[in-house]
Protein backbone atom coordinates (compact mmCIF):
# COMPACT_ATOMS: atom_id res chain seq x y z
CA UNK A 1 0.00 0.00 0.00
CA UNK A 2 1.49 3.39 -1.24
CA UNK A 3 2.27 5.77 2.04
CA UNK A 4 1.26 8.81 1.04
CA UNK A 5 -2.22 10.04 1.02
CA UNK A 6 -4.85 9.28 -1.45
CA UNK A 7 -5.64 12.22 -4.27
CA UNK A 8 -9.28 12.81 -3.89
CA UNK A 9 -11.46 14.09 -6.64
CA UNK A 10 -15.15 13.85 -7.60
CA UNK A 11 -14.44 12.87 -11.19
CA UNK A 12 -11.42 10.90 -12.51
CA UNK A 13 -11.42 10.67 -16.24
CA UNK A 14 -9.08 7.45 -17.41
CA UNK A 15 -7.31 8.34 -20.42
CA UNK A 16 -5.81 11.07 -22.65
CA UNK A 17 -7.67 10.73 -26.28
CA UNK A 18 -10.49 12.99 -28.11
CA UNK A 19 -13.29 12.23 -25.29
CA UNK A 20 -11.34 12.40 -22.36
CA UNK A 21 -10.01 15.83 -23.42
CA UNK A 22 -13.66 17.28 -24.23
CA UNK A 23 -14.44 15.61 -21.24
CA UNK A 24 -12.24 17.49 -19.25
CA UNK A 25 -12.92 20.92 -20.99
CA UNK A 26 -16.75 20.61 -20.60
CA UNK A 27 -16.22 19.89 -17.09
CA UNK A 28 -14.10 22.90 -16.62
CA UNK A 29 -16.84 25.44 -18.43
CA UNK A 30 -19.51 23.96 -16.45
CA UNK A 31 -17.73 23.92 -13.06
CA UNK A 32 -15.84 26.74 -13.34
CA UNK A 33 -12.81 27.44 -10.69
CA UNK A 34 -14.15 24.53 -8.85
CA UNK A 35 -12.94 22.03 -11.73
CA UNK A 36 -8.94 21.87 -10.63
CA UNK A 37 -10.14 20.88 -7.28
CA UNK A 38 -12.31 18.19 -8.42
CA UNK A 39 -12.10 16.78 -11.59
CA UNK A 40 -8.51 15.23 -12.60
CA UNK A 41 -7.55 13.25 -15.62
CA UNK A 42 -5.51 10.34 -15.65
CA UNK A 43 -3.16 9.39 -18.90
CA UNK A 44 -0.28 7.46 -19.85
CA UNK A 45 0.98 10.42 -21.60
CA UNK A 46 1.28 13.99 -21.19
CA UNK A 47 -0.13 14.75 -24.75
CA UNK A 48 -3.04 13.81 -26.74
CA UNK A 49 -2.57 12.57 -30.51
CA UNK A 50 -4.74 13.90 -33.41
CA UNK A 51 -4.59 10.17 -35.18
CA UNK A 52 -6.68 11.59 -38.57
CA UNK A 53 -3.08 13.11 -39.42
CA UNK A 54 -0.81 10.27 -38.82
CA UNK A 55 -0.61 9.47 -42.20
CA UNK A 56 0.98 12.75 -43.18
CA UNK A 57 3.69 12.41 -40.66
CA UNK A 58 4.98 9.02 -42.39
CA UNK A 59 4.53 10.95 -45.78
CA UNK A 60 6.62 13.82 -44.28
CA UNK A 61 3.83 16.16 -45.23
CA UNK A 62 3.57 17.02 -41.85
CA UNK A 63 6.14 17.56 -38.60
CA UNK A 64 5.40 15.23 -35.81
CA UNK A 65 5.29 17.83 -32.88
CA UNK A 66 2.20 19.40 -35.16
CA UNK A 67 0.38 16.68 -34.48
CA UNK A 68 0.57 16.72 -31.28
CA UNK A 69 -0.81 19.00 -28.22
CA UNK A 70 -0.62 18.97 -24.54
CA UNK A 71 -3.26 18.48 -22.49
CA UNK A 72 -2.34 20.65 -19.47
CA UNK A 73 -2.76 23.47 -21.98
CA UNK A 74 -5.94 21.78 -23.09
CA UNK A 75 -7.35 21.24 -20.04
CA UNK A 76 -5.76 23.98 -17.89
CA UNK A 77 -8.92 24.08 -16.15
CA UNK A 78 -8.61 20.42 -14.60
CA UNK A 79 -5.75 18.25 -12.18
CA UNK A 80 -3.96 16.48 -14.84
CA UNK A 81 -1.89 13.25 -13.53
CA UNK A 82 0.68 11.84 -15.91
CA UNK A 83 0.79 7.57 -15.08
CA UNK A 84 -0.10 4.77 -16.25
CA UNK A 85 -3.30 2.97 -13.89
CA UNK A 86 -2.20 -0.17 -12.57
CA UNK A 87 -5.58 -0.97 -11.48
CA UNK A 88 -9.23 0.24 -10.42
CA UNK A 89 -11.19 -1.04 -7.48
CA UNK A 90 -15.01 0.16 -8.47
CA UNK A 91 -16.56 -0.52 -5.58
CA UNK A 92 -14.11 1.40 -3.31
CA UNK A 93 -13.83 4.25 -5.85
CA UNK A 94 -10.44 4.01 -6.31
CA UNK A 95 -7.41 3.68 -8.34
CA UNK A 96 -3.93 2.98 -8.36
CA UNK A 97 -1.98 4.78 -10.97
CA UNK A 98 2.00 4.58 -11.19
CA UNK A 99 3.85 8.00 -12.05
CA UNK A 100 6.88 6.51 -12.72
CA UNK A 101 9.75 3.91 -11.66
CA UNK A 102 10.91 6.48 -8.73
CA UNK A 103 7.62 6.94 -6.55
CA UNK A 104 5.44 3.43 -7.50
CA UNK A 105 2.04 3.52 -7.61
CA UNK A 106 -0.36 6.44 -5.67
CA UNK A 107 -3.87 5.81 -4.80
CA UNK A 108 -6.41 8.11 -6.71
CA UNK A 109 -9.93 8.39 -5.13
CA UNK A 110 -13.25 9.14 -7.03
CA UNK A 111 -16.89 9.02 -7.00
CA UNK A 112 -17.73 8.91 -10.48
CA UNK A 113 -15.14 7.14 -12.71
CA UNK A 114 -15.03 8.08 -16.85
CA UNK A 115 -13.45 5.32 -19.09
CA UNK A 116 -12.16 6.15 -21.86
CA UNK A 117 -9.70 4.17 -22.46
CA UNK A 118 -9.74 3.47 -25.86
CA UNK A 119 -7.83 0.00 -27.23
CA UNK A 120 -4.96 -1.74 -28.02
CA UNK A 121 -3.34 -3.24 -30.60
CA UNK A 122 -3.06 -7.22 -30.80
CA UNK A 123 -1.48 -8.97 -33.88
CA UNK A 124 -0.64 -12.05 -31.89
CA UNK A 125 -3.31 -14.33 -33.92
CA UNK A 126 -1.15 -13.93 -37.55
CA UNK A 127 2.39 -15.33 -36.90
CA UNK A 128 5.10 -12.78 -37.07
CA UNK A 129 3.15 -10.15 -37.01
CA UNK A 130 3.68 -9.15 -33.54
CA UNK A 131 7.55 -9.05 -33.89
CA UNK A 132 7.69 -7.59 -37.88
CA UNK A 133 4.65 -5.87 -38.57
CA UNK A 134 5.11 -1.47 -38.19
CA UNK A 135 2.16 0.02 -36.36
CA UNK A 136 0.53 3.06 -36.87
CA UNK A 137 -1.03 4.23 -33.46
CA UNK A 138 1.12 7.03 -32.13
CA UNK A 139 3.29 9.87 -33.09
CA UNK A 140 6.14 7.59 -31.82
CA UNK A 141 4.92 4.43 -34.47
CA UNK A 142 4.49 7.51 -37.61
CA UNK A 143 8.03 8.40 -37.03
CA UNK A 144 9.40 5.30 -37.07
CA UNK A 145 7.72 4.20 -40.25
CA UNK A 146 8.95 7.47 -41.75
CA UNK A 147 12.54 6.46 -40.81
CA UNK A 148 12.27 3.30 -41.82
CA UNK A 149 11.20 4.00 -45.29
CA UNK A 150 14.10 6.14 -46.00
CA UNK A 151 16.38 4.19 -44.24
CA UNK A 152 15.18 1.41 -47.24
CA UNK A 153 15.24 3.77 -49.77
CA UNK A 154 18.76 4.63 -48.63
CA UNK A 155 20.15 0.83 -48.02
CA UNK A 156 18.31 -0.21 -51.36
CA UNK A 157 20.55 2.66 -53.15
CA UNK A 158 23.79 1.14 -51.56
CA UNK A 159 23.12 -2.57 -52.52
CA UNK A 160 24.18 -4.48 -55.66
CA UNK A 161 21.65 -7.64 -55.21
CA UNK A 162 18.54 -7.11 -57.44
CA UNK A 163 16.92 -9.22 -55.02
CA UNK A 164 17.74 -7.19 -51.76
CA UNK A 165 16.77 -4.08 -53.50
CA UNK A 166 13.28 -5.59 -54.40
CA UNK A 167 13.00 -6.55 -50.95
CA UNK A 168 13.72 -3.35 -49.58
CA UNK A 169 11.80 -1.00 -52.24
CA UNK A 170 8.66 -3.24 -51.61
CA UNK A 171 6.46 -1.84 -48.68
CA UNK A 172 3.00 -3.87 -47.99
CA UNK A 173 -0.25 -2.08 -45.81
CA UNK A 174 -2.78 -4.18 -44.21
CA UNK A 175 -5.72 -2.96 -44.00
CA UNK A 176 -8.22 -1.04 -46.33
CA UNK A 177 -9.63 1.21 -43.94
CA UNK A 178 -8.82 4.89 -42.97
CA UNK A 179 -5.47 4.61 -41.76
CA UNK A 180 -4.29 1.92 -44.64
CA UNK A 181 -5.70 3.30 -47.21
CA UNK A 182 -4.34 6.85 -46.32
CA UNK A 183 -0.83 5.22 -44.95
CA UNK A 184 -0.09 3.50 -48.78
CA UNK A 185 -1.29 7.05 -50.39
CA UNK A 186 1.57 8.87 -48.49
CA UNK A 187 4.27 6.11 -48.85
CA UNK A 188 3.58 6.03 -52.19
CA UNK A 189 3.57 9.91 -53.18
CA UNK A 190 6.70 9.83 -51.00
CA UNK A 191 8.41 7.18 -53.05
CA UNK A 192 7.58 9.10 -56.07
CA UNK A 193 8.88 12.21 -54.95
CA UNK A 194 12.45 11.30 -53.74
CA UNK A 195 12.97 8.13 -56.11
CA UNK A 196 14.58 10.85 -58.73
CA UNK A 197 17.32 11.48 -55.96
CA UNK A 198 18.45 8.35 -56.38
CA UNK A 199 19.28 7.86 -59.60
CA UNK A 200 20.52 4.38 -59.30
CA UNK A 201 16.94 3.27 -58.28
CA UNK A 202 14.61 1.46 -61.01
CA UNK A 203 11.47 3.75 -60.32
CA UNK A 204 9.60 0.83 -61.16
CA UNK A 205 10.92 -1.37 -58.15
CA UNK A 206 9.35 1.03 -55.61
CA UNK A 207 5.88 -1.02 -54.67
CA UNK A 208 3.39 -0.05 -52.76
CA UNK A 209 0.91 -3.67 -51.89
CA UNK A 210 -2.06 -2.85 -50.19
CA UNK A 211 -3.94 -5.96 -48.69
CA UNK A 212 -7.84 -5.47 -47.52
CA UNK A 213 -10.36 -8.68 -46.40
CA UNK A 214 -13.11 -7.20 -47.58
CA UNK A 215 -14.59 -6.26 -50.92
CA UNK A 216 -14.07 -3.07 -51.55
CA UNK A 217 -11.75 -0.47 -49.54
CA UNK A 218 -12.84 1.85 -46.79
CA UNK A 219 -15.84 -0.33 -46.00
CA UNK A 220 -16.84 2.85 -43.62
CA UNK A 221 -18.21 4.59 -46.04
CA UNK A 222 -20.26 4.43 -49.53
CA UNK A 223 -19.35 1.59 -52.03
CA UNK A 224 -18.79 4.00 -54.67
CA UNK A 225 -16.25 5.75 -53.01
CA UNK A 226 -14.40 2.93 -51.91
CA UNK A 227 -14.26 1.69 -55.44
CA UNK A 228 -13.35 5.39 -56.58
CA UNK A 229 -10.64 5.29 -53.95
CA UNK A 230 -9.37 1.92 -55.62
CA UNK A 231 -9.29 3.15 -58.42
CA UNK A 232 -7.29 6.34 -57.71
CA UNK A 233 -4.71 4.36 -56.17
CA UNK A 234 -4.28 1.63 -58.97
CA UNK A 235 -3.79 4.52 -60.88
CA UNK A 236 -0.76 6.07 -59.16
CA UNK A 237 0.87 2.29 -58.60
CA UNK A 238 -0.42 1.44 -55.30
CA UNK A 239 -0.97 -2.83 -56.40
CA UNK A 240 -4.23 -3.60 -54.16
CA UNK A 241 -5.66 -7.28 -53.47
CA UNK A 242 -9.10 -7.62 -51.99
CA UNK A 243 -10.56 -10.33 -50.20
CA UNK A 244 -7.53 -11.30 -48.86
CA UNK A 245 -5.80 -12.08 -45.33
CA UNK A 246 -2.49 -12.20 -44.15
CA UNK A 247 -1.90 -15.73 -42.73
CA UNK A 248 1.98 -15.46 -41.40
CA UNK A 249 5.38 -13.22 -41.87
CA UNK A 250 8.40 -13.26 -41.58
CA UNK A 251 11.24 -10.99 -41.25
CA UNK A 252 11.72 -10.95 -45.36
CA UNK A 253 8.37 -12.35 -46.41
CA UNK A 254 4.83 -11.96 -45.88
CA UNK A 255 2.09 -14.70 -46.57
CA UNK A 256 -1.39 -14.36 -47.69
CA UNK A 257 -2.74 -17.23 -48.31
CA UNK A 258 -1.23 -19.60 -50.58
CA UNK A 259 0.17 -16.43 -52.20
CA UNK A 260 3.44 -14.33 -50.58
CA UNK A 261 5.75 -11.44 -50.95
CA UNK A 262 9.07 -11.13 -50.14
CA UNK A 263 9.41 -7.88 -47.95
CA UNK A 264 11.21 -6.08 -44.79
CA UNK A 265 8.30 -3.83 -44.63
CA UNK A 266 4.85 -4.77 -43.77
CA UNK A 267 2.68 -2.08 -42.24
CA UNK A 268 -0.27 -3.56 -39.93
CA UNK A 269 -3.59 -0.84 -39.79
CA UNK A 270 -5.68 -3.59 -38.22
CA UNK A 271 -5.61 -5.96 -35.40
CA UNK A 272 -7.74 -3.46 -32.87
CA UNK A 273 -8.16 -5.17 -28.86
CA UNK A 274 -10.16 -3.89 -25.47
CA UNK A 275 -8.23 -1.75 -23.53
CA UNK A 276 -7.36 -5.00 -21.02
CA UNK A 277 -7.72 -2.64 -17.86
CA UNK A 278 -11.31 -2.41 -19.31
CA UNK A 279 -11.73 -5.90 -19.74
CA UNK A 280 -10.38 -6.58 -16.26
CA UNK A 281 -12.81 -4.36 -14.80
CA UNK A 282 -16.01 -5.08 -16.34
CA UNK A 283 -15.04 -9.00 -15.80
CA UNK A 284 -14.34 -8.22 -12.28
CA UNK A 285 -17.61 -6.29 -11.70
CA UNK A 286 -20.09 -7.45 -14.64
CA UNK A 287 -20.40 -4.51 -16.55
CA UNK A 288 -21.65 -5.23 -20.06
CA UNK A 289 -19.35 -5.27 -22.44
CA UNK A 290 -20.17 -5.45 -27.05
CA UNK A 291 -17.23 -6.85 -28.98
CA UNK A 292 -15.52 -5.29 -26.37
CA UNK A 293 -16.81 -1.99 -25.64
CA UNK A 294 -18.90 -0.64 -22.27
CA UNK A 295 -22.89 -0.13 -22.86
CA UNK A 296 -24.04 2.63 -22.10
CA UNK A 297 -27.62 4.44 -22.04
CA UNK A 298 -27.94 7.48 -23.97
CA UNK A 299 -26.79 9.91 -21.61
CA UNK A 300 -23.34 7.90 -20.94
CA UNK A 301 -23.80 6.45 -18.54
CA UNK A 302 -22.87 2.81 -17.81
CA UNK A 303 -26.03 0.58 -17.07
CA UNK A 304 -26.36 -0.70 -13.62
CA UNK A 305 -23.29 0.87 -12.31
CA UNK A 306 -23.97 4.25 -10.53
CA UNK A 307 -21.19 6.92 -10.66
CA UNK A 308 -19.77 5.27 -13.64
CA UNK A 309 -19.37 6.67 -17.30
CA UNK A 310 -18.18 5.89 -20.73
CA UNK A 311 -17.19 7.71 -23.79
CA UNK A 312 -15.04 7.28 -27.03
CA UNK A 313 -13.50 4.18 -28.52
CA UNK A 314 -14.02 1.90 -25.57
CA UNK A 315 -17.99 2.93 -25.43
CA UNK A 316 -20.92 1.44 -26.92
CA UNK A 317 -22.87 3.81 -27.14
CA UNK A 318 -26.38 4.01 -28.51
CA UNK A 319 -26.92 5.28 -32.18
CA UNK A 320 -29.46 8.19 -32.45
CA UNK A 321 -32.21 7.83 -34.96
CA UNK A 322 -33.60 10.80 -36.46
CA UNK A 323 -37.56 10.98 -35.59
CA UNK A 324 -40.39 11.12 -38.06
CA UNK A 325 -43.98 12.18 -38.45
CA UNK A 326 -46.13 8.86 -38.14
CA UNK A 327 -47.33 8.72 -42.02
CA UNK A 328 -43.66 8.37 -42.93
CA UNK A 329 -41.38 5.54 -42.33
CA UNK A 330 -38.36 6.06 -40.13
CA UNK A 331 -35.31 7.72 -42.00
CA UNK A 332 -31.32 7.41 -41.25
CA UNK A 333 -29.56 9.88 -39.68
CA UNK A 334 -26.37 9.25 -41.08
CA UNK A 335 -25.08 6.43 -42.85
CA UNK A 336 -24.16 5.36 -39.57
CA UNK A 337 -27.91 5.42 -37.97
CA UNK A 338 -28.17 1.19 -39.15
CA UNK A 339 -25.45 0.16 -36.44
CA UNK A 340 -26.59 -0.58 -33.37
CA UNK A 341 -23.85 1.81 -31.73
CA UNK A 342 -22.16 4.64 -32.99
CA UNK A 343 -19.19 4.07 -34.37
CA UNK A 344 -15.11 4.54 -32.81
CA UNK A 345 -14.41 7.52 -34.62
CA UNK A 346 -12.99 11.22 -33.62
CA UNK A 347 -16.06 13.02 -34.49
CA UNK A 348 -18.18 11.14 -32.04
CA UNK A 349 -15.92 10.49 -29.39
CA UNK A 350 -15.37 14.39 -29.49
CA UNK A 351 -19.06 14.98 -29.23
CA UNK A 352 -19.34 12.62 -26.85
CA UNK A 353 -17.11 13.67 -24.34
CA UNK A 354 -18.61 17.11 -24.54
CA UNK A 355 -21.79 15.50 -23.47
CA UNK A 356 -20.52 13.63 -20.84
CA UNK A 357 -18.47 16.74 -18.83
CA UNK A 358 -22.00 18.78 -19.15
CA UNK A 359 -23.87 15.87 -17.46
CA UNK A 360 -21.65 15.38 -14.91
CA UNK A 361 -21.01 19.03 -14.13
CA UNK A 362 -25.15 19.32 -13.97
CA UNK A 363 -25.38 16.06 -11.37
CA UNK A 364 -22.19 17.65 -9.53
CA UNK A 365 -24.27 20.81 -9.48
CA UNK A 366 -27.15 19.53 -8.05
CA UNK A 367 -29.22 19.41 -11.15
CA UNK A 368 -29.38 16.35 -11.92
CA UNK A 369 -30.45 16.91 -15.42
CA UNK A 370 -28.25 14.94 -18.37
CA UNK A 371 -29.05 15.29 -21.94
CA UNK A 372 -29.38 12.33 -24.21
CA UNK A 373 -26.48 11.38 -27.22
CA UNK A 374 -28.20 13.21 -30.13
CA UNK A 375 -25.41 13.18 -32.70
CA UNK A 376 -25.43 11.17 -35.56
CA UNK A 377 -22.88 12.12 -37.91
CA UNK A 378 -21.64 14.40 -40.71
CA UNK A 379 -20.39 12.19 -42.67
CA UNK A 380 -16.82 10.65 -43.68
CA UNK A 381 -13.67 11.53 -44.92
CA UNK A 382 -10.06 10.14 -46.32
CA UNK A 383 -7.23 11.56 -47.85
CA UNK A 384 -5.66 9.05 -50.82
CA UNK A 385 -2.30 10.89 -51.46
CA UNK A 386 -1.57 13.03 -54.86
CA UNK A 387 -3.95 15.87 -53.56
CA UNK A 388 -6.58 13.27 -53.72
CA UNK A 389 -9.18 12.60 -51.35
CA UNK A 390 -13.20 10.76 -51.00
CA UNK A 391 -15.86 12.15 -49.10
CA UNK A 392 -19.28 11.55 -47.87
CA UNK A 393 -20.62 14.81 -46.09
CA UNK A 394 -24.54 15.23 -45.18
CA UNK A 395 -25.44 12.60 -47.62
CA UNK A 396 -23.41 14.14 -50.41
CA UNK A 397 -20.48 12.38 -52.12
CA UNK A 398 -17.29 14.21 -53.33
CA UNK A 399 -14.34 12.66 -54.50
CA UNK A 400 -10.85 14.24 -56.08
CA UNK A 401 -9.07 17.38 -55.41
CA UNK A 402 -12.63 19.31 -53.86
CA UNK A 403 -12.45 16.37 -51.52
CA UNK A 404 -9.26 17.24 -50.54
CA UNK A 405 -9.29 20.67 -50.01
CA UNK A 406 -12.28 19.58 -48.07
CA UNK A 407 -10.37 17.25 -45.91
CA UNK A 408 -7.63 19.56 -45.08
CA UNK A 409 -9.98 22.29 -44.44
CA UNK A 410 -12.13 19.98 -41.67
CA UNK A 411 -9.42 18.51 -39.89
CA UNK A 412 -7.86 22.20 -39.47
CA UNK A 413 -10.64 23.39 -37.78
CA UNK A 414 -11.06 20.29 -35.84
CA UNK A 415 -7.41 20.27 -34.70
CA UNK A 416 -7.57 21.76 -31.00
CA UNK A 417 -5.63 25.16 -30.49
CA UNK A 418 -4.98 28.35 -32.32
CA UNK A 419 -0.72 27.35 -32.49
CA UNK A 420 -1.42 23.95 -33.74
CA UNK A 421 -3.80 24.95 -36.67
CA UNK A 422 -0.88 27.72 -37.61
CA UNK A 423 1.78 25.63 -37.95
CA UNK A 424 -0.64 22.75 -39.26
CA UNK A 425 -1.25 25.36 -42.09
CA UNK A 426 2.01 26.58 -42.74
CA UNK A 427 3.62 22.69 -42.99
CA UNK A 428 1.00 22.64 -45.69
CA UNK A 429 1.59 25.46 -47.24
CA UNK A 430 5.22 25.28 -47.47
CA UNK A 431 4.66 21.45 -48.54
CA UNK A 432 2.77 22.57 -51.87
CA UNK A 433 6.40 24.66 -53.29
CA UNK A 434 9.10 22.93 -51.82
CA UNK A 435 10.38 19.17 -51.51
CA UNK A 436 9.60 16.83 -48.59
CA UNK A 437 12.05 16.79 -46.29
CA UNK A 438 14.01 13.47 -46.12
CA UNK A 439 16.29 13.72 -43.55
CA UNK A 440 16.79 10.36 -41.77
CA UNK A 441 15.87 11.26 -37.89
CA UNK A 442 16.27 7.95 -36.27
CA UNK A 443 16.73 7.70 -32.20
CA UNK A 444 19.61 6.00 -31.83
CA UNK A 445 20.96 6.53 -28.04
CA UNK A 446 24.60 5.88 -27.33
CA UNK A 447 24.67 2.06 -27.23
CA UNK A 448 25.89 1.40 -23.79
CA UNK A 449 28.06 -1.62 -22.93
CA UNK A 450 25.72 -5.17 -21.98
CA UNK A 451 28.45 -6.05 -19.73
CA UNK A 452 30.21 -4.05 -16.92
CA UNK A 453 33.52 -4.23 -14.73
CA UNK A 454 33.39 -3.08 -11.19
CA UNK A 455 36.03 -2.46 -8.68
CA UNK A 456 36.85 -3.31 -5.14
CA UNK A 457 34.53 -1.39 -3.21
CA UNK A 458 32.39 -0.15 -6.18
CA UNK A 459 28.65 0.36 -5.41
CA UNK A 460 26.60 -1.23 -7.69
CA UNK A 461 23.20 -0.45 -6.50
CA UNK A 462 21.82 0.44 -2.49
CA UNK A 463 18.88 -1.09 -0.70
CA UNK A 464 15.69 0.52 -1.31
CA UNK A 465 16.40 1.79 -4.63
CA UNK A 466 14.09 1.13 -7.87
CA UNK A 467 15.33 -2.56 -9.33
CA UNK A 468 16.07 -2.27 -13.60
CA UNK A 469 18.39 -5.53 -13.91
CA UNK A 470 18.57 -9.08 -13.69
CA UNK A 471 22.64 -9.69 -13.08
CA UNK A 472 24.82 -12.44 -13.63
CA UNK A 473 28.53 -12.84 -12.59
CA UNK A 474 31.12 -13.46 -14.97
CA UNK A 475 34.18 -12.92 -12.52
CA UNK A 476 35.37 -11.67 -9.36
CA UNK A 477 32.81 -11.16 -6.48
CA UNK A 478 29.74 -9.33 -5.11
CA UNK A 479 28.90 -8.89 -1.73
CA UNK A 480 24.80 -8.65 -0.61
CA UNK A 481 24.86 -6.57 2.13
CA UNK A 482 21.44 -5.86 4.52
CA UNK A 483 20.05 -2.37 4.95
CA UNK A 484 21.90 -1.97 8.80
CA UNK A 485 25.33 -2.89 6.82
CA UNK A 486 25.07 -6.49 7.81
CA UNK A 487 26.53 -9.45 5.38
CA UNK A 488 23.86 -11.08 3.46
CA UNK A 489 25.34 -12.93 0.87
CA UNK A 490 28.15 -13.45 -1.74
CA UNK A 491 27.69 -14.21 -5.63
CA UNK A 492 30.30 -15.36 -6.93
CA UNK A 493 31.14 -16.75 -10.91
CA UNK A 494 28.11 -18.52 -12.82
CA UNK A 495 25.81 -17.17 -9.91
CA UNK A 496 23.48 -14.45 -10.58
CA UNK A 497 21.01 -12.12 -8.54
CA UNK A 498 17.78 -9.38 -8.44
CA UNK A 499 15.56 -12.08 -9.84
CA UNK A 500 13.92 -11.92 -6.31
CA UNK A 501 13.34 -7.73 -6.91
CA UNK A 502 12.18 -7.86 -10.42
CA UNK A 503 9.63 -10.68 -9.27
CA UNK A 504 8.36 -9.16 -6.27
CA UNK A 505 8.11 -4.90 -5.34
CA UNK A 506 10.98 -3.92 -7.74
CA UNK A 507 13.24 -2.73 -5.24
CA UNK A 508 16.21 -3.83 -3.98
CA UNK A 509 16.09 -5.34 -0.77
CA UNK A 510 20.33 -5.54 0.03
CA UNK A 511 23.30 -3.54 -1.30
CA UNK A 512 25.05 -4.69 -3.66
CA UNK A 513 29.22 -3.51 -3.43
CA UNK A 514 31.99 -5.34 -4.98
CA UNK A 515 34.29 -7.61 -2.76
CA UNK A 516 37.15 -7.91 -5.82
CA UNK A 517 37.70 -7.27 -9.64
CA UNK A 518 33.90 -8.14 -11.01
CA UNK A 519 32.74 -8.40 -14.35
CA UNK A 520 29.09 -8.71 -14.56
CA UNK A 521 26.20 -8.94 -17.09
CA UNK A 522 22.94 -6.79 -16.88
CA UNK A 523 19.72 -7.92 -18.58
CA UNK A 524 17.26 -5.69 -18.42
CA UNK A 525 14.04 -5.72 -16.53
CA UNK A 526 11.90 -5.90 -19.93
CA UNK A 527 13.84 -8.25 -20.94
CA UNK A 528 13.69 -10.75 -17.92
CA UNK A 529 9.80 -10.05 -17.43
CA UNK A 530 9.70 -11.31 -21.67
CA UNK A 531 11.86 -14.79 -20.57
CA UNK A 532 9.66 -15.63 -17.96
CA UNK A 533 6.55 -14.75 -19.26
CA UNK A 534 7.80 -17.06 -22.13
CA UNK A 535 9.22 -20.17 -20.42
CA UNK A 536 7.50 -21.15 -17.32
CA UNK A 537 10.33 -23.57 -16.52
CA UNK A 538 12.44 -20.90 -15.92
CA UNK A 539 10.15 -18.45 -14.54
CA UNK A 540 9.52 -21.57 -11.67
CA UNK A 541 13.31 -21.79 -11.27
CA UNK A 542 13.81 -18.17 -10.65
CA UNK A 543 10.84 -18.05 -8.31
CA UNK A 544 12.48 -20.94 -6.09
CA UNK A 545 16.21 -18.98 -5.94
CA UNK A 546 14.25 -15.63 -5.23
CA UNK A 547 13.39 -17.64 -2.08
CA UNK A 548 16.38 -19.13 -1.17
CA UNK A 549 17.65 -15.41 -1.02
Amino acid sequence: MPSAPALQFDVVIAGGGFAAVYCARALARGLGDEARNRVALVADQNFMVFQPMLAEVVGASLSPRHVVNPIRRLCSGVTVLRGSISSIDLPAGAMQVNAGDFTGNVSVEFKHLVLTLGGIVDLSRVPGMTEHAFLLKNVGDALKLRSTIIDRIEEANLTSDAAAMERLLRFVIVGGGYSGVETAGQIRDLGDEILGLYPRLPKELFRVILIHSGPHLLPEINESLGRYCEENLKGRGVEIILGSRVSGMTASKVYIGERSFETHTVVSTVGNAPHPMLVSLCSDNSIELDRGRVVTDDTLKVKDHPGLWAAGDCAAVPMPVKNAPVSEPVKAASPFTPQPFCPPTAQFAVRQGTLLGKNLASVLGGKGEVESFKFTGLGELASIGHRAAVAEIMGMQFSGFFAWWLWRSIYLMKLPGLERKLRVLMDWTLDLFFPRDISLFQSRPTQRLKGMRLEVGDILFHAGEPAFSFYIVKSGRIDLRNPDGTPAKSVYPGDHFGERALLHDRKWQFTAIAAESTELVAISAGVFDSIIDADKSIRDFLLTTAASH
